[in-house]
C-alpha cells in the first residue's frame, strides 16, 4: 500500500471513480475516448493504443470503437465510461449508481463486469439505488438514511436485523382452511382468501416442523409460500419511524 501523507499521488493513481452521469464525450469516437484518457494518465503512446484496444475488446466495444460515442447506447456508453475509468489500471474503483437508467440485459452485463473486476483483485465501491443489485454483488453493505450509516453488514447479517420472515398456505376448501387455523398456533386469517400466514423464519427445520404438523393433523393445503425479508424490508425497516437495530454482531475473528 502506499501512505497518504508521504505518498498522496501514488494513492491518487491507484483510485478510479465512474459517477453517475457519463463522462463519455459523443462529439469523439469511443477509441479517442481511450486514447484521451491514456493521454491523461500521461501513458506512452504505444501503451495507451494497447490499452485502449485491450478494453474496448474486454467491454465488447471493438466494433463501435471508430464511431462517434453519441451513437451509443446507454449500456455502450456506461460500458465505455467505466473502460475509460480502468484505463490507469486503478486497484480501487468508486461506482456511482453504473445502471441507473440500463435496461435489464444491460444491467446484468454490467453486474459481469463488476464480479470480474473483483474477481481481479480491484476493490470496489458501488452506490446504488437497486437493493437487489445491492444483494447480488456486495460483500458488505451500508445503508445511508439521512446522510449517516444507518447499519452496516453483509446481506444476511442486515435480513437477520428484522422480523417478518413467514410462510403462507392457501387452501381452496374451507374444511382444512378451519382445521389449519385450528391445528396451528399463532396465525394471522385471511378468511377471504382462505390464506394462513405463519411466523417462521424459512429454515429447513422450521419448515420440517410446520409440514410435520400439518401431517400429523390430515391437512393438506393447496399452495405453500415462504417469504423471507429482503433488503426492502430492511430499508424500509431502517428508514422508517421507529429504527430497529443498526449494527449486526460482529463475528468472532
Amino acid at each position: 500500500g502506499h501512505d497518504i501523507r508521504a505518498d498522496p499521488q501514488a494513492v491518487r493513481a491507484a483510485i478510479g471513480v465512474t459517477g453517475q452521469f457519463s463522462a463519455v464525450d459523443g462529439l469523439i469516437t469511443g477509441e479517442e475516448n481511450m486514447l484521451l484518457m491514456a493521454d491523461l494518465h500521461h501513458l506512452p503512446r504505444s501503451e495507451g493504443r494497447r490499452a485502449a484496444a485491450e478494453l474496448l475488446e474486454r467491454f465488447d466495444l471493438t466494433d463501435a470503437a471508430k464511431k462517434p460515442a453519441s451513437t451509443y447506447s446507454g449500456g455502450m456508453k456506461r460500458r465505455l465510461d467505466l473502460a475509460m475509468t480502468l484505463v490507469g489500471g486503478p486497484r480501487i474503483i468508486f461506482l456511482d449508481e453504473p445502471t441507473t437508467g440500463l435496461d435489464p440485459r444491460s444491467r446484468h452485463t454490467m453486474w459481469q463486469i463488476i464480479r470480474e473486476l473483483v474477481s481481479d483483485g480491484v476493490t470496489v465501491f458501488l452506490t446504488t439505488q437497486y437493493l437487489e443489485e445491492a444483494d447480488q454483488l456486495a460483500d458488505r453493505i451500508a445503508v445511508l438514511h439521512n446522510g449517516t450509516i444507518a447499519a452496516e453488514g453483509t446481506a444476511e447479517e442486515l435480513k437477520r436485523l428484522i422480523p417478518g420472515g413467514h410462510v403462507r398456505l392457501r387452501f381452496t376448501d374451507p374444511a382444512p382452511y378451519q382445521r389449519a387455523a385450528t391445528a396451528l398456533r399463532e396465525v394471522t386469517r385471511d378468511d377471504e382468501a382462505l390464506a394462513l400466514q405463519i411466523p417462521n423464519g424459512g429454515s429447513q427445520r422450521e419448515l420440517r416442523s410446520l409440514l410435520d404438523r400439518l401431517d400429523s393433523a390430515g391437512i393438506e393445503a393447496d399452495e405453500l409460500t415462504v417469504h423471507t425479508p429482503d433488503l426492502d424490508d430492511v430499508f424500509f425497516a431502517l428508514t422508517g419511524p421507529a429504527h430497529v437495530p443498526t449494527q449486526p454482531q460482529e463475528t468472532a475473528r
